[in-house]
């Protein structure tokens, strides 16, 4: 199979600026090169929720939690990692079923430990109210 691949493989002429060399078993090393050129970003990672939502449960964490002025909290901001216990995750989602007029079932908050996790939440109970 190697041997296969390497003969469908070697393109070639002599090693340029540009080029790397590779080598197969069985296939000299002079033989194959390959141009390598920058790869466009194919994908990106974003969560599911929308912007303005995480901007509010962030707003709404930082109040809960009396976080300093200069506390940065992102989607990602772990609620632990902010200092928060499981009385202040309990306490963050009331205000967030207040200030998006929700409820959250207990199974649905106890697997909320990011802002994101509690973003993507509420918009998935916001569309099926």
């Amino acid at each position: 199979m190697a041997s296969a691949a390497a003969s469908a493989v070697s393109l070639a002429r002599p090693v340029k600026a540009n080029c790397v060399n590779a080598s197969f078993s069985g296939v000299r090393k002079d033989n194959v090169a390959f141009r390598m050129q920058p790869v466009p970003q194919r994908f990106s990672v974003c969560c599911a929720a929308k912007k303005e939502t995480i901007d509010k449960v962030c707003d709404i964490v930082k109040s809960q939690l009396v976080l300093a002025e200069g506390t940065e909290v992102s989607g990602s901001s772990k609620f632990t990692d902010l200092g928060a216990d499981s009385l202040d995750t309990v306490e963050i989602v009331m205000g967030l079923e207040e200030a998006f007029g929700i409820s959250v079932e207990e199974s649905s908050a106890q697997a909320i430990t990011t802002v994101e996790d509690a973003a993507e939440l509420i918009d998935s109970l916001v569309v099926a109210k």
